[in-house]
């Protein structure tokens, strides 16, 4: 069997995020719908990045982020995401490798610029995303390395990146490698607009090639089209092996099987900005998992994380996480 050399590989979109504070009016005025994700095309990103204001650039894209989070807990990461030989795609390279993270995706040659994802972050902490996907749609089966995947405890895949054919083939691959090698496979529903766009294959994902599932309240509520989060729960009971919900400020429950556990969100002095909460939840619940822990104290884990991701601008961590972990009783 091939011997573990990661703890989680994460395949999704590899962009630069801009990050901008504005008021509702702003939202307004662009037409933009509050706390959602919307894809654009490159006239729309550069029309709208002209009327927003001065703004911070940092690498990300959600299971990028999530991988970051997993070695700020000083885990082993890995990831896929197709960028641009261009200038923005060399800072991405560069960022992720400076974690520690594996990442060898072929550059993207004469193709679409790198990804760009334009977040406003309104006073409330909402974030409100437009996203240019540029060079992220290329990815394709051929970007799969099999040692990569077959090296990994978990494969961790990005529900946003369900839109292009070439990345639903490279998932498709990258599942089928996992499981041939006894690997666990993840997924993020990453937003209730792209489970709308996709709800009848991510029911097939969920029932047949998922082990872990992650969605919010909205998410998972869209995906089965029920009334409430209590119904939605009791659908995806049984429906995959394993399923953490996430509910803001209400923390997390966790399925799997027989066993379901609640836990609070931990708490946070202020909410600066919610971009990456989701991603950094998933990373500290991951990284939980890969060392053998409970299911519930992955939760924690990963509520720990997901409140230092929305304490300040952005959705990297900015703390030690594995420091943070040891002050909490959590390492």
């Amino acid at each position: 069997m091939t011997a573990i050399a990661h703890d989680v590989v994460g395949i999704g979109n590899a962009m630069v995020d801009v990050l901008v504070h504005a008021d509702d009016g702003f939202l307004a005025g662009q037409g933009l719908a509050k706390g959602a994700m919307a894809l654009i095309d490159a006239g729309r990103a550069e029309a709208l990045y002209g009327e927003m204001g001065p703004g911070v650039e940092i690498s990300g894209g959600s299971a990028a982020n999530t991988v970051a989070g997993i070695a700020a807990f000083g885990g082993r990461g890995a990831f896929v995401g197709k960028v641009s030989d261009d200038q923005l795609g060399r800072v991405f390279g560069h960022d992720v490798r400076a974690l520690g993270v594996h990442f060898d995706t072929p550059h993207s040659v004469g193709g679409a610029p790198t990804a760009r994802c334009l977040v406003v972050v309104t006073a409330d902490g909402q974030r409100t995303m437009s996203t240019f996907l540029g060079a992220c749609i290329e990815l394709g089966p051929d970007d799969i390395d099999e040692a990569v995947i077959a090296a990994s405890r978990v494969t961790y895949l990005e529900g946003y990146l369900w839109d292009p054919p070439g990345a639903k083939a490279a998932f498709r691959k990258a599942y089928e490698i996992a499981h041939g090698h006894d690997r666990q496979v993840a997924l993020s529903l990453s937003d209730p607009f792209c489970v709308d766009r996709h709800r009848d294959e991510f029911l097939d994902l969920v029932g047949d090639h998922v082990d872990i599932l992650f969605a919010n309240e909205a998410e998972i509520v869209s995906l089965y089209q029920v009334a409430d989060f209590d119904e939605a729960l009791q659908r995806v009971r049984g429906h995959c092996r394993i399923a953490a919900l996430t509910r803001g400020a209400h923390g997390s429950v966790v399925v799997a099987g027989d066993e379901v556990h609640v836990v609070p969100a931990h708490p946070v002095a202020r909410v600066v900005d919610t971009t990456g909460a989701g991603d950094l939840y998933a990373a500290g619940f991951l990284h939980g998992l890969t060392q053998g822990w409970d299911l519930a104290r992955c939760a924690r884990l990963g509520g720990l994380a997901a409140s230092e991701a929305i304490a300040h601008i952005g959705a990297r961590p900015q703390a030690d996480l594995a420091a943070l972990a040891v002050e909490h009783g959590l390492g």
